[in-house]
């Protein structure tokens, strides 16, 4: 079992923290909360690269590594960084609760030292007519992004909304 964390932050005021966590079986839970986000649907993704050196532009494209088009996290079909949307509510407060099994934090498909990324529109999740939807669903802009890290395995989530809170 592994362990990573990404902390997120952008231009605006956008914030989040995003633990993850693989068990024996290979199923990845991502678990996190995000604060100064419009309200609606923002599309998550985790990108290439996890290059910040021009903001969410340098960290590249979708994690694609067996080349599939753009889709939703539950479809066979799509790339391995799809993960959906995060629902915001009227106050800018979105929490996160999600378990993935098309990457690892561990081996060849590990997704440590990769950017997550929160973008400015909702993710269509590959479902529009158009070209730019079987890329990247048509989510925009990154608005917060950060590396996602190797996470200390005994961190205890009390400990990471306590950070959260003294932050925001």
């Amino acid at each position: 079992m592994a362990t990573a964390i990404c902390v997120l932050s952008g231009n605006l005021s956008a914030f989040g923290v995003v633990v993850f966590k693989s068990d024996v079986n290979g199923c990845v839970t991502l678990k996190g909360e995000f604060t100064g986000l419009t309200p609606g649907k923002h599309g998550l993704h985790i990108h290439t690269f996890g290059d910040l050196t021009n903001d969410w532009i340098s960290a590249g494209s979708h994690y694609n590594p067996n080349n599939e088009i753009h889709g939703g996290p539950q479809e066979n079909k799509r790339h391995a960084g799809d993960l959906g949307n995060v629902d915001v509510n009227e106050d800018g407060f979105a929490k996160l609760d999600l378990a993935i099994q098309h990457f690892h934090l561990t081996g060849i498909h590990s997704v440590i030292g990769r950017t997550l990324m929160i973008h400015q529109n909702e993710d269509d999740l590959g479902k529009a007519e158009n070209e730019e939807s079987l890329a990247t669903g048509n989510a925009g802009a990154g608005l917060a992004w950060g590396v996602i890290g190797i996470c200390q395995s005994n961190i205890s989530e009390e400990a990471l909304e306590e950070k959260f809170n003294q932050i925001n």
